[in-house]
C-alpha cells in the first residue's frame, strides 16, 4: 500500500490500489523520493507544480531570518507570485514568493540588484530588505522544488486611480528619476529584453492555439501586430533612450501617501528595452479610464500632457519617442496576452476563456482604431 504525503497538509491520502511495482516508474518520471514505513508501506511526496506555502510556517521562518518579534503573516494574494503581508510592532512588510515557472533564481537576483541600485540612487521604490545573515533572497524546499522569496519594505499609502495634476506631475518626475538610474545601471544577472520579437512576434505565435475557435480574431491580431512591428522598426531606434523598464507602470503598482509622494513597487516584469515602453504602459491607464467612461479623450490627453511635461523636467523625452507610444502600447497588450496564455495552469485559468479572448481583442482593436491612422 502506498501513502501519499502532501507537504501542504496534515493528513495522508492512502491509495491501496497503487502497487509497489508502479512506484519506481513514478520515481523515475517525476524525480520524487519515497521512504519505507515500519509496516513495509511507502510514503511518497506526490509531484506538484504550484503549492502555497503555509503562512504560519513562513512567519516562524521569517522571524528567525529577520529578527522579527510577535509578527503575524497572512497570504495577501495568490497571483503571478504569492504575496504575504507581515506585521509586527515596528511596521508592515511584504514577502513575495516567486514561481519557478515564472522567475528563475538569476532573474530574481537581477530584480533585487536593480532595486538596490534604485534605492541607492534615491528613487522612490519599495526596496528589498536584508536578513540577519546579510541575505536578500530566501530559499524554500517546497513540494514542487526550490522556490525563492524576497522581503520588501512596505509601500505606505494607497492606490490612487483618479489622478489630479499634482499626482500626474509626481508620477512624471519620479518615473524619470527611476529612468535616470535604470538607463545607466548594468546588471550582472539576466532579465527579459523587450524587443519587437519578444513583445509582438513571439507572443503572437505563442497564443495561436488559443484561437482555434476564433480564426477571425487571430487573423486581425496577427495582421495588426505585423503592421505595428513594422512601424516600430521604421523609427530610428538608435536615437531612443534605453534601459531597464518597469513594464507595468499602472496605478496598481504605486502608492501615494499624498499627491506629492509616491512609492513604486512590483518590478517583477522589469526588463531591458526602450524606456518609452514605460510611458506607454502609463498611458494605457488613461486609455482604460476613457474606455470605462471615467475620462473624456480630451481630458485624458490633457492629463498625459501634464505627466509628460513633468517627466521632461527631469530627463529628455523626444517627440519621436512620444510618437512611438501608441505602437508600444499595442505591443504591451500583445505581450501580456502571451503571458496570460503561457501561465494558464498556475494563474490565468480563472479568467482566460473564449469570452476573455474575444473581449481583449476587441479592446486592442479599439486602441488601434483610436491611435492609428489608416
Amino acid at each position: 500500500m502506498l501513502c501519499f504525503a502532501l507537504q501542504c497538509s496534515n493528513f495522508f491520502i492512502f491509495e491501496p490500489t497503487l502497487q509497489h511495482s508502479n512506484l519506481t516508474t513514478l520515481e523515475q518520471r517525476y524525480n520524487i523520493s519515497t521512504f519505507k514505513l515500519s509496516n513495509n508501506s511507502h510514503i511518497m511526496t506526490f509531484p506538484a507544480q504550484y503549492s502555497t506555502l503555509s503562512s504560519s510556517a513562513l512567519n516562524v521562518r521569517l522571524q528567525e531570518r529577520y529578527g522579527l518579534t510577535g509578527s503575524t503573516c497572512r497570504l495577501l494574494m495568490r497571483n503571478v507570485s504569492d504575496t504575504y503581508l507581515l506585521e509586527d510592532a515596528n511596521g508592515r512588510y511584504i514577502f513575495k514568493i516567486y514561481r519557478d515557472a515564472h522567475r528563475k533564481h538569476d532573474e530574481i537576483k537581477a530584480e533585487v540588484e536593480l532595486l538596490n541600485a534604485l534605492t541607492e540612487g534615491g528613487a522612490k521604490v519599495a526596496y528589498p530588505l536584508t536578513d540577519l545573515s546579510g541575505q536578500q533572497i530566501q530559499e524554500f524546499n517546497a513540494i514542487e522544488g526550490t522556490r525563492y522569496g524576497v522581503m520588501f519594505a512596505y509601500a505606505e499609502g494607497k492606490v490612487v486611480a483618479d489622478l489630479t495634476d499634482e499626482h500626474l506631475e509626481t508620477i512624471g518626475r519620479e518615473m524619470a528619476a527611476v529612468h535616470n538610474i535604470t538607463s545607466a545601471v548594468k546588471l550582472k544577472y539576466p532579465r527579459k529584453p523587450y524587443t519587437v520579437e519578444t513583445m509582438l512576434r513571439e507572443p503572437i505565435a505563442t497564443i495561436a492555439p488559443a484561437f482555434k475557435e476564433l480564426p477571425d480574431e487571430y487573423a486581425y491580431l496577427s495582421s495588426a501586430s505585423a503592421k505595428v512591428a513594422a512601424h516600430i522598426e521604421a523609427f530610428d531606434l538608435s536615437q531612443f533612450r534605453t534601459g531597464y523598464c518597469h513594464y507595468d507602470f499602472l496605478p496598481k503598482n504605486f502608492h501615494f501617501t499624498d499627491a506629492a509622494n509616491v512609492i513604486f513597487f512590483d518590478f517583477d516584469f522589469a526588463g531591458y528595452g526602450l524606456l518609452a515602453n514605460d510611458i506607454a504602459s502609463f498611458y494605457i491607464h488613461l486609455f482604460l479610464e476613457v474606455m470605462n467612461g471615467k475620462l473624456t479623450q480630451e481630458k485624458a490627453d490633457e492629463q498625459f500632457a501634464v505627466f509628460v511635461a513633468a517627466y521632461r523636467t527631469v530627463r529628455p523625452l523626444s517627440n519621436e519617442e512620444l510618437a512611438a507610444v501608441p505602437y508600444l502600447g499595442f505591443a504591451f497588450w500583445v505581450f501580456y496576452f502571451g503571458f496570460h496564455y503561457e501561465n494558464f495552469d498556475d494563474w490565468s485559468s480563472i479568467f482566460f476563456t473564449t469570452g476573455f479572448i474575444k473581449g481583449r481583442v476587441a479592446l486592442i482593436k479599439k486602441w488601434a482604431d483610436r491611435h492609428f491612422k489608416g
